[in-house]
């Protein structure tokens, strides 16, 4: 007993203390606290009031109050006292970001490493038409060098005779242009434009191929995300029969067989809805890495399949492939560099002329006018002038690599040619192929939206013919069945359309 009164005459020592850190860890919170505090202070009043009545009882009673203290003062503030964190959460948690499909071909022209490469050698193929430019022209550059021979005391020249003294100063401006059969005929000029122009027309094949990958994957993410709302419509709907059929049972109007084959169906709906989900997630993440640097998933795509744009007619669809396909544009091309090489081959047998003009001075000193070191007495002489060099080169005997080289241009413009007419029958091939393609899908829409339409006028139907015991629990399944297929069918139906456009797309350009 003493032992019991000792205890809680130490824990009244010790309560104002605790109750006095309490106090400050509430009024470290602020005023949001004050009200709780307030009612915590009463509870506490009417627990020493209680605690007068007997010793245990009050002991259990101060303990727990001040239990219940230390821990609501521990407790984070709220969002109206912390106003840093509240901040804070909402700098973290952004809205998402809306995408329609014409932000997203924007973006995933800027990630795409194919895209961008095309577009890097597009522009590595225009500086080389800069620099095959500036070989046509003449050149300028300045040099400027110190000679130091090592002397032999007797003569001013030093030990080598080709020097004019143990120090020879050059600074000279040197001007340089070559001249051959190529000059004249412009074909390594020629050959790099073409280059330049085949390039451009892979950048834009890059560009419409992936046009046709984004496309895909918006639309299979859009219809992902339709399925998975179909796969939820299905999961309430197979709940639902589930419950009519229990219902049914209840009051001895079906079998519990009945039941049994709903349940069994609802439990395949919720198969069938994680698959979706899963369907719906593996979709956006085959989007994001197409569209974000840091394979961001916080986004939304906007769901416009049902404003499906119009087909032109194959006669328009024709002209455009005529005047604007970048695969036979890239293949003549081709073609046209190859001749250009051919060109450039056989410039090599004629000969070619070459001058070069140097300007300065080559003098012992460094100056205007400095006396040479082999004739001092003639005194200060002028150092400035020029010293011209024209070089006549004749091609005479190389072992055959001339020859060699012009066969081996003449090969690969007979190989141009070949996929030049190969690239013809190729874009008549996939211009009707994808113009059926297209126009097939965008036939099928009506019957697939007429479809969708009835499966829910014959799910509706079906429902009230089970409850008035006209129908069978197989017609109530198969009519889920079928709405759920019709459904997706019909997502997948405009995709399919939206998708063949962007491949008819790759050969005519858009329309």
């Amino acid at each position: 007993m003493n032992r019991e009164v000792t205890m809680l005459s130490g824990r009244k020592r010790n309560e104002p203390r605790e109750q006095g850190a309490i106090t400050s860890a509430f009024a470290r919170r602020g005023t949001g606290a004050l009200a709780v505090f307030t009612l915590i202070l009463l509870s506490s009043a009417a627990v020493r009031a209680v605690a007068a009545e007997g010793g245990g009882r009050a002991g259990a009673a101060r303990i727990s109050t001040v239990q219940v203290l230390s821990t609501l003062a521990s407790l984070p503030a709220s969002k109206a006292d912390s106003p840093q964190q509240s901040a804070a959460g909402g700098a973290s948690s952004s809205a998402p970001l809306t995408l329609t499909l014409q932000d997203a071909l924007e973006r995933a022209q800027k990630y795409s490493p194919q895209f961008q490469a095309a577009v890097t050698a597009s522009k590595v193929a225009r500086e080389n038409v800069v620099q095959a430019r500036a070989a046509m022209l003449p050149s300028a550059d300045y040099t400027m060098q110190d000679l130091v021979t090592q002397g032999n005391g007797v003569l001013a020249s030093g030990r080598y005779v080709t020097n004019d003294g143990v120090h020879v100063y050059r600074a000279w401006g040197v001007f340089r242009q070559s001249i051959s059969a190529d000059t004249f005929t412009q074909a390594s000029y020629r050959q790099a434009t073409a280059a330049e122009s085949m390039a451009r027309a892979q950048q834009e094949i890059a560009r419409r191929g992936l046009k046709v990958a984004v496309t895909q994957a918006y639309y299979a993410l859009v219809v992902a995300e339709r399925g998975y709302a179909t796969a939820q419509q299905a999961l309430d709907q197979a709940a639902r029969s589930l419950k009519i059929s229990q219902e049914l049972e209840q009051g001895g109007q079906v079998a519990h067989s009945d039941v049994i084959t709903f349940q069994i169906q609802y439990n395949q709906q919720q198969q069938a809805f994680q698959e979706a989900k899963l369907q719906m997630e593996n979709a956006r993440l085959a989007l994001a890495v197409m569209l974000f640097p840091n394979f961001n998933q916080n986004f939304n795509v906007v769901d416009d399949l049902d404003n499906t744009p119009p087909l032109p007619s194959l006669e328009e669809a024709t002209k455009l492939a005529e005047t604007n396909n970048p695969q036979v544009r890239a293949a003549i091309e081709a073609l046209r560099q190859s001749r250009y090489g051919v060109s450039q081959a056989r410039a090599a047998f004629l000969p070619s002329l070459s001058f070069d003009l140097d300007y300065g001075i080559e003098a012992n000193a460094l100056a205007l006018r400095s006396r040479v070191s082999a004739a001092p007495e003639a005194g200060r002489l002028p150092n400035l002038g020029f010293f011209l060099t024209a070089t006549l080169n004749v091609p005479v005997w190389h072992w055959g690599a001339t020859i060699s080289r012009l066969r081996q241009a003449e090969y690969q413009r007979r190989q141009a040619q070949v996929e030049l007419s190969y690239a013809q029958r190729q874009m008549l091939e996939n211009l009707y192929s994808y113009y059926n393609e297209a126009h097939a899908a965008q036939a099928e829409l009506g019957t697939l939206q007429s479809s969708a339409q009835l499966a829910v006028q014959g799910m509706r139907l079906n429902e009230l013919r089970y409850r008035a015991g006209q129908a069978t629990v197989l017609e109530v399944l198969n009519a889920e069945n079928t709405l759920m297929q019709a459904r997706d069918n019909y997502a997948a139906g405009l995709a399919r359309y939206r998708v063949a456009l962007a491949n008819l797309e790759t050969i005519t350009g858009s329309f």
